[in-house]
């Protein structure tokens, strides 16, 4: 089966590493990404179960998974490691991501070419069995979960809203940031 949470050996290499340390963090790995080019870049992107994650959050991680990291040292040269949230046009790297998000846009990209192209967009319409249903122009369709190559949400304003309706269900926001925050995306929406 592919995987989404990291895709290269390295990376799967260092997931195994990880994770477990999340997870008893009470937090979930999201991705694992090792980048490489002038600087390399550890990127793994974690949240809590709820799917929030706070700058904190990340700041803790960090500090445990450098520790673990060190001791296992996993990837040979110099680099950054930078953990963060998935954000708000995340990636959807989990079968249960494409649940969670049902009715918000995406952007869908196969290894193969499915009917003859290998990139989907439309609004998610949730999974059956293996696959990941998208409704395109033309159809819901259903794409095995072991075809696909790349997942992420699309920004909308819909998705925005979404987010912050969750923030300010949870606290995070008062109802005063989030009338604010409305204003102005109803004001972009009618420039």
């Amino acid at each position: 089966m592919n995987d989404l949470i990291a895709k290269a050996a390295i990376d799967r290499r260092i997931a195994e590493i990880v994770t477990p340390v999340v997870e008893d963090m009470g937090f979930e790995v999201v991705r694992v990404r090792l980048m490489t080019g002038k600087e390399s870049i550890l990127q793994i992107m974690v949240q809590k179960t709820d799917g929030t994650m706070e700058v904190d959050d990340c700041g803790h991680v960090s500090t445990a998974l450098s520790a673990v990291l060190d001791v296992e040292d996993p990837i040979v040269d110099v680099y950054n490691l930078e953990v963060s949230s998935p954000g708000i046009d995340r990636p959807l790297t989990r079968l249960k991501d494409f649940d969670q998000w049902e009715g918000f846009e995406a952007k869908i990209e196969t290894d193969e070419l499915i009917d003859g192209r290998r990139r989907f967009k439309g609004a998610l319409a949730g999974t059956e069995g293996d696959e990941v249903l998208i409704t395109i122009p033309e159809g819901t369709i259903g794409l095995k979960f072991e075809w696909l190559s790349d997942a992420k949400l699309v920004l909308t304003d819909e998705l925005i809203r979404d987010v912050l309706r969750g923030r300010k269900d949870a606290g995070q926001i008062d109802e005063a940031q989030f009338d604010e925050i409305e204003t102005i995306i109803d004001g972009e929406e009618n420039t």
